[in-house]
């Protein structure tokens, strides 16, 4: 079929097999397999003879389009007419649209509006819209009336190609439901998830639960109509949003109904479905609501609220914001309502993000295309409450992202205000210890904030989407408590920070990865004290999380964090100056900063020998020894560093000092003394259960193995390398480990080589954890000019993908034995 897709006005069909469950039970797995492929080919077939182009196909149905109605009209009336002798019978749903086209298809409510025609239909039925109908004549053309369909629209004119009876299409009927200003774009995992819960029968009373502008109203509303059907006698909708009385909501539900005898005598036995929308601030009614249910056996509530309305049945469905994809295409459809020529640009997707992809946030923000650009947007979110407006017609809670959230915040009682507001010291969330002692949190208070939907809760840690905790943190400086709650979140991180690795030869990578869980706070915390002038307290914290965060966070902001500390101190404890010191001396060594480097470890080594700190002595000299170019000299480094790791018992040590032997082996070019050098290194990290030194080691041996021709025994522990390297989420072992893979593979695989090279180079830089200096000139510098020679032009191009990797595309591609 013709590949490139028609633009302007386009004619779209979508067909779906009738009853293919039903069907597969009949024919059994095989048959249907051949019978839906004779279906296949015979719609592609009758598609093709009219110029069609197949857009997509998924199952059972298809998605073409034209550049014509009457072309898409012929091919439906010819695939219809192969499939007639079939045990397949097709509905089929065309209608005339401008759909905007992408890289992956067409978008925009044109698409919706051809699909779900297709879908009120039946098993051999052409249906047509309205705005196709002119286009092809009315000769051939059979009027069905007006129809209301499940995407919710306003009702249109629908008619049916050729005169055969078939029996009341399947939209909708018996509803008050709205007419929404906007089609419903994305949410299909979460509709498909309501609807199923509707569909068990089992939760009579399904609460949608979210925080404001999470989009609750709207999948309310989306669900109800798709399973509109399984409600013979409706599916009705009863705004709470204006009601101020408790005692007014079944009042206003009975309204919604026409009942003129008691809403319970009206429902009485009757099967259908009453949305009741923002119950929030009626959960005195809540009551009444159980009573309803009791009277009524085959009546089932949907309700949307902040708070769950805590009833004996109820099953709650937690509303999340938008997934990114999604939350891109909703703001780009908003946008190009307020300027149609909108492009989304890369900026698009971290607009959203910092909105924390929360419906009504974009939608505000959407409105705004026509006068800010995206970056521009982003550039003030800062301002975000008052920012983000709505225009006329709008309900006055939503007017703004302040007034949404005020009107959760009004309905907390001083107890719940208070740690709302309290909570929002924390970045990125936090472990319930954390919020007990910084902000005196108790179990009750924070349950009752995550029942209205203005926290969160994930495995371990408490959290707030930051459009809420701006809100809070604003209240908590009116307040005038934020200072002093800042202080308290400073001491008990810069505690925390210190509790995991105080030293080299102690270690509890469980702890470690808890830290790197408290990146944002430690950030935080930084800010702070840099802003109140705590430099003692700010180089404790940058010297702790140096060590804490070494494996997983970005060096560069680390080295930042100790270099900025030590600029302004001038009177520190000297042993803290020196760990300082010696961390930073390590962190420049690794990002290839070899003056700073040494510059850092001599004045750590004097501050170490004024106070006769072997650890600290040692570790200078070993640092020191990097990158000594004379090996006789680095030798007598490391036998001094061997003597000092003895008398502490630093056995971790002695397991670097032994590596950085193996190092000075492989620059003397002795590749098989240092593999056995690297071996016994591995040996006692192992025996010490050091995962992730001993996995380093076991790095080392493999490019030994390299630089001696042994590409082959190289890969398989390059392989487990790099799995130890996610599963520890080390971003420095995995670069290294995805080099020495690409070394491997460059005369098996050199696309591939040349791919995972880039990969790493781009992730590490990335990260902040570019390649270490001697690993580039040692492996990664000599594997690109091989890879190269090899691919000539193709090259650049193979580099140019491979800097486009994520980390898991990347491992995927390392582990791939092709």
């Amino acid at each position: 079929m013709a590949r490139e897709l028609p633009t302007g006005t386009v004619t779209l069909v979508f067909t779906d097999v009738e009853g293919s469950t039903r069907l597969l039970q009949q024919l059994g797995a095989d048959a249907y397999a051949d019978t839906l492929a004779q279906h296949r080919r015979a719609l592609r077939e009758a598609f093709i003879r009219h110029d069609g182009v197949e857009v997509d196909t998924q199952g059972d149905s298809f998605f073409i389009a034209f550049s014509t109605a009457p072309a898409a009209i012929a091919a439906a009336a010819e695939a219809q007419q192969l499939l007639a002798a079939g045990p397949i019978r097709v509905r089929m749903g065309i209608h005339t649209g401008t759909p905007y086209v992408t890289d992956e298809g067409y978008i925009g409510p044109d698409v919706h509006r051809a699909a779900r025609i297709a879908a009120a239909g039946h098993g051999g039925q052409i249906l047509v819209s309205s705005s196709t109908a002119p286009l092809v004549g009315s000769e051939s053309l059979r009027d069905l009336g007006e129809h209301r369909l499940k995407d919710l629209a306003a009702p249109e004119r629908i008619y049916q190609l050729g005169g055969e009876a078939f029996p009341p299409l399947t939209s909708l009927q018996r509803t008050n439901l709205p007419i929404p200003a906007t089609p419903f774009l994305g949410r299909q995992r979460e509709l498909e998830e309501v609807t199923t819960l509707l569909a068990s029968g089992d939760a009579r009373l399904l609460t949608l639960t979210g925080p404001a502008g999470a989009g609750k109203t709207r999948l309310a509303l989306q669900a109800a109509a798709e399973a509109s059907d399984q409600y013979p006698d409706g599916a009705f909708w009863a705004p709470l949003a204006a009601l101020r009385d408790p005692k007014l909501v079944l009042e206003v539900a009975a309204q919604a109904l026409e009942a003129r005898d008691g809403l319970a005598d009206r429902i009485a036995d009757r099967r259908l479905l009453l949305v009741l929308d923002n119950f929030e601030h009626l959960i005195d009614a809540a009551g009444e609501l159980a009573g309803l249910l009791a009277a009524c056996p085959n009546l089932q509530l949907l309700v949307t609220s902040r708070e769950l309305l805590r009833l004996p049945g109820e099953q709650a469905y937690p509303v999340p914001p938008l997934e990114p994809q999604n939350a891109t295409e909703l703001f780009t459809a908003r946008a190009r309502a307020a300027d149609p020529r909108f492009e989304p640009g890369p900026m698009v997707e971290q607009l959203c993000s910092r909105l924390d992809n929360l419906p009504l946030a974009l939608e505000l923000a959407a409105t705004r295309v026509a006068v800010l650009s995206p970056e521009q947007l982003l550039a003030r979110l800062a301002k975000r409450l008052d920012l983000l407006k709505a225009g006329r017609g709008v309900d006055p809670r939503q007017q703004t992202l302040r007034a949404t959230i005020q009107w959760s915040y009004d309905l907390l009682d001083e107890a719940e205000r208070l740690l709302f507001e309290r909570l929002s010291v924390f970045r990125g969330g936090c472990t319930l210890e954390a919020a007990e002692e910084i902000c005196e949190a108790d179990i009750d208070t924070l349950q009752s904030l995550i029942d209205k939907s203005l926290l969160h809760r994930e495995r371990e840690r408490f959290w707030m989407l930051e459009t809420i905790r701006e809100y809070a943190a604003e209240q908590f400086e009116h307040r005038g408590e934020a200072d002093s709650a800042a202080d308290r979140h400073a001491d008990y991180f810069v505690s925390l920070a210190k509790e995991v690795y105080p030293h080299e030869e102690e270690e509890d990578p469980g702890r470690g990865r808890l830290l790197y869980h408290e990146l944002d706070n430690l950030r935080r915390a930084r800010t702070w004290l840099v802003d109140s002038g705590d430099v003692e307290r700010e180089l404790r914290l940058a010297t702790a999380a140096l060590w804490g965060l070494w494996t997983r966070a970005s060096l560069r902001e680390l080295e930042h964090w100790l270099v900025s500390a030590l600029e302004r101190d001038s009177g520190a404890d000297p042993w803290l100056r020196a760990e300082a010191l010696g961390g930073l001396a390590l962190a420049a060594a690794n990002l290839g900063e070899r003056d700073d480097a040494r510059e850092y470890a001599r004045e750590c080594l004097s501050l170490a020998r004024e106070r006769e700190d072997k650890r600290q002595i040692e570790w200078a000299l070993r640092v020191l020894s990097f990158d000594e170019p004379d090996l006789d000299e680095r030798r007598r480094l490391l036998q001094e560093c061997e003597r000092l790791n003895r008398q502490v018992g630093n056995d971790v040590g002695l397991g670097w000092v032994t590596l950085l032997l193996g190092t000075a082996l492989v620059d003397e070019g002795r590749f098989q003394a240092a593999r056995a050098t690297f071996e016994q290194a591995a040996a006692i990290f192992t025996r010490l259960g050091r995962r992730w030194e001993a996995t380093n080691a076991k790095t080392e041996v493999a490019y030994a193995l390299i630089a001696n021709g042994e590409d082959e025994a190289a890969r398989p522990l390059l392989e487990d390398a790099l799995r130890t390297a996610v599963d520890l989420q080390s971003l420095p072992l995995a670069v290294e480990a995805l080099v020495g893979v690409a070394s491997a593979r460059l005369k098996t695989n050199p696309g591939a080589a040349a791919r995972l090279l880039a990969a790493a180079w781009a992730i590490g830089e990335e990260g902040g954890r570019p390649l270490d200096p001697r690993l580039h000139g040692f492996v990664s510098e000599p594997a690109e000019r091989y890879a190269r020679e090899r691919l000539g032009e193709r090259f650049e191009g193979e580099w140019e993908a491979g800097s486009g990797l994520t980390l898991e595309e990347a491992v995927a591609l390392a582990l791939d034995e092709r």
